[in-house]
């Protein structure tokens, strides 16, 4: 079996593999080490958690010699702030014992201190599309020593309209340079790009996205509604042995803002959630309580959950079923990784049937049906899109307190908040006074 001494590492790089516990690469690993050396374009299609960062970083590094230039010479472009940070942090392990100096670039934080940073110097960028094509087109940042680019996660970055800001800074970089593509889908948008600036590039296919994982355990409950699926949620996870770290996927923000609320009443504190719409500090804090064990129940949208190392996650649950099929192997691929078994459990209801079956076909495989369990509500209230199109709204809908009686949970007006406009100081003094506002008709003793 090939180990990574097979590799011919530089001593320093691989004293800090070695230290790291890695022995044998991964069919990634192994597969684009030698291309990638041979400074061909590459596409990789790999899923996720095959080990894609050190398949590579590993011949980057292994090649990188020391050099007194400030400006970069390699770049590595990704869709997230979270996936920035993380593979920073891998390339610092890997480069322990080495001379190379990695800068990450990304938004929502001060693009001044940022810029002070490229002007110092690196080796190595990693990068958000959008904060990196800012950082360039103002002159901070020069591309033309770049002779290596990275773009992993492609699809998600092309799925959050990064594709202006790709082709634009693939027009800035030298054309004397390697390109190596990481995806864990093939579409459309993402072959026009090869065809657009890639030369020749050599396909490097692991694991395909309709290839069943075969540590993890599938299992799939049919739910009538969503609120009927919250319930069930909340029922499983009860169960704090039996689902000790679990990785729930919504899709969409709103529903994951929904499903948070109510999960809150039950695990407070045991419960955290990530989307687009939370601030990049929150999102890291709710990430690294989560790795650290503070909770153990993590809501995730497909894009921000996508990339993110996580580990030794029990479960994955998804609440709803992707509409396309490959997105469901690539959330049951974060648990089950290594040598560790996992669950995935899907929720569908009868609108999501075709999506399921679209998964089972790709997969070659029925997902086992488990029973609804009897102990759970079934619950009759909907989302607005299980609603059907000639729904008369009602005014319990619209959240209304009107002409309804006052439950526990609104509660009276404080007396400040009870005020009406009562006109200016003014006119409230006059009238006050004079009875009659103070007008030629008002005066005592005007004609009428």
């Amino acid at each position: 079996m090939e180990t990574f001494k097979e590799f011919n590492l530089n001593s320093k790089l691989e004293e800090a593999i070695d230290e790291l516990g890695f022995t044998q690469p991964t069919p990634i690993q192994s597969k684009a080490f030698p291309i990638i050396r041979s400074g061909k374009n590459v596409v990789g299609i790999s899923q996720t958690g095959s080990g894609k960062t050190l398949a590579f970083m590993l011949p980057l590094l292994n090649d990188l010699t020391y050099n007194k230039q400030v400006t970069p010479r390699i770049l590595v472009i990704v869709p997230t702030r979270e996936l920035v940070l993380q593979i920073v942090e891998q390339i610092n392990l890997f480069t322990k014992y080495m001379t190379v100096t990695t800068l990450a670039i990304y938004g929502g934080t001060n693009i001044n201190t940022q810029k002070k940073a490229v002007m110092q110097g690196c080796d190595i960028i990693v990068a958000t599309p959008g904060r990196l094509y800012d950082i360039v087109i103002d002159g901070t940042l020069k591309l033309k020593t770049i002779k290596k680019v990275v773009i992993d996660e492609v699809d998600v970055m092309l799925d959050l309209g990064f594709r202006f800001q790709l082709n634009n800074l693939f027009e800035l970089l030298p054309d004397n340079r390697q390109n190596i593509m990481f995806s864990a889908t093939m579409t459309e948008e993402i072959d026009i790009l090869i065809k657009d600036f890639f030369v020749a590039p050599e396909q490097i296919s692991i694991a395909l996205s309709g290839t069943p994982v075969d540590n993890i355990e599938q299992s799939v409950y049919e739910v009538r509604n969503f609120y009927t699926k919250v319930n069930l949620l909340i029922h499983m996870l009860q169960d704090k042995e039996k689902y000790p770290k679990v990785l729930v996927f919504v899709s969409g923000k709103r529903n994951a803002d929904r499903i948070f609320e109510k999960l809150d009443e039950h695990f407070n504190g045991e419960l955290g959630i990530i989307h687009s719409n939370k601030t990049q500090n929150f999102r890291i804090k709710a990430i690294q309580k989560y790795e650290s064990g503070d909770t153990r129940i993590l809501l995730a949208t497909d894009v921000m959950a996508r990339g993110l190392d996580l580990d030794k996650i029990s479960h994955v649950i998804n609440f709803n079923v992707p509409p396309f099929p490959e997105n469901y192997m690539h959330r049951i691929g974060r648990t089950g990784r290594a040598d560790h078994k996992g669950k995935s459990i899907l929720l569908f209801k009868e609108s999501e049937r075709e999506y399921k079956e679209a998964i089972e076909e790709l997969m070659d495989m029925k997902i086992p049906v488990v029973e609804f369990p009897k102990e759970v509500e079934v619950s009759s209230q909907k989302t607005p899109d299980e609603r059907p199109d000639n729904y008369v709204y009602k005014r319990e809908d619209r959240n209304t307190k009107k002409d309804s009686e006052v439950g526990a949970s609104f509660h009276e007006k404080k007396l400040k908040n009870q005020k009406t406009n009562q006109g200016g100081s003014y006119r409230r003094e006059i009238k006050k006074k004079y009875k009659k506002p103070k007008t030629k008709k008002g005066k005592k003793g005007s004609k009428k």
